[in-house]
């Protein structure tokens, strides 16, 4: 289970990061996300997702 989530944590992060990316302009594209902030702002929230969920899953169980 915890390989699972860390897998889905480096998931989060890396499509969170490319929204960033897209919604500050900086990757470039034929997208409706290019140079729209909210995009920034939902892929914040998804790459913080994503770090707690591996923040969470490198954690030993108890």
């Amino acid at each position: 289970m915890t390989r699972t989530r860390g897998i889905i944590a480096v998931l989060l992060l890396i499509v969170g990061l490319v929204w960033i990316g897209q919604g500050l302009g900086i990757i470039r594209g034929q997208s409706f996300m290019v140079d729209d902030i909210r995009w920034a702002w939902l892929g914040g929230a998804m790459a913080l997702l994503g770090l707690g969920l591996a923040v969470q899953a490198r954690r030993p169980r108890r």
